[in-house]
């Protein structure tokens, strides 16, 4: 898929079949993600991969709102080092990779808020996290059982401003 149809298809999806997706793939959307940029290019992150149906789930019960993340065939959890002061910056450009890698891969995505949540602790316990580390966001991947509408967007020019507002 061309980079710019991968920009313009993607849809966060919440209904996923159950198939999994092979390390392969995972790997290579991780690859992705490690190559956004960062400020300083200090690459501040860390990418945790689940496949356990257990941890899934588990994940999907203290997540407010990816209670669907219990049926993803994967779910990435993007870290960053919060003595770097660009973490959030640089986990959401991270982020933002996954969720176009995964879309060229033909895979369904939906990024679910990670930063600053009530149960940001609990998860990272159960983990293992490092104290350096800050959840910025949890990513459900799987396979579509669902292709959405795109919903209504604002138009270019409502957005796009020249030389001054």
């Amino acid at each position: 898929m061309e980079a710019l149809e991968a920009l313009k298809k993607r849809r966060s999806i919440r209904k996923y079949i159950d198939k999994p997706i092979p390390k392969e793939i995972l790997e290579d959307i991780i690859d992705c993600a490690r190559l956004a940029p960062s400020g300083n290019n200090a690459q501040p992150w860390h990418f945790v991969v689940i496949t356990n149906k257990e941890r899934l789930k588990f994940i999907a019960e203290k997540a407010t709102y990816g209670k669907f993340i219990k049926d993803a065939g994967a779910c990435v959890i993007v870290y960053c080092d919060k003595n770097n002061r660009h973490h959030l910056e640089d986990g959401s450009a991270a982020t933002e990779n996954i969720l176009l890698a995964a879309t060229a891969y033909g895979i369904g995505s939906c990024w679910v808020a990670g930063y600053n949540r009530t149960y940001e602790k609990e998860i990272n316990e159960y983990l293992n996290i490092p104290d350096n580390l800050r959840m910025i966001s949890i990513i459900s991947l799987g396979y579509p059982a669902e292709e959405p509408q795109p919903k209504y967007k604002k138009a270019l020019s409502e957005v796009l401003h020249w030389e001054k507002f």
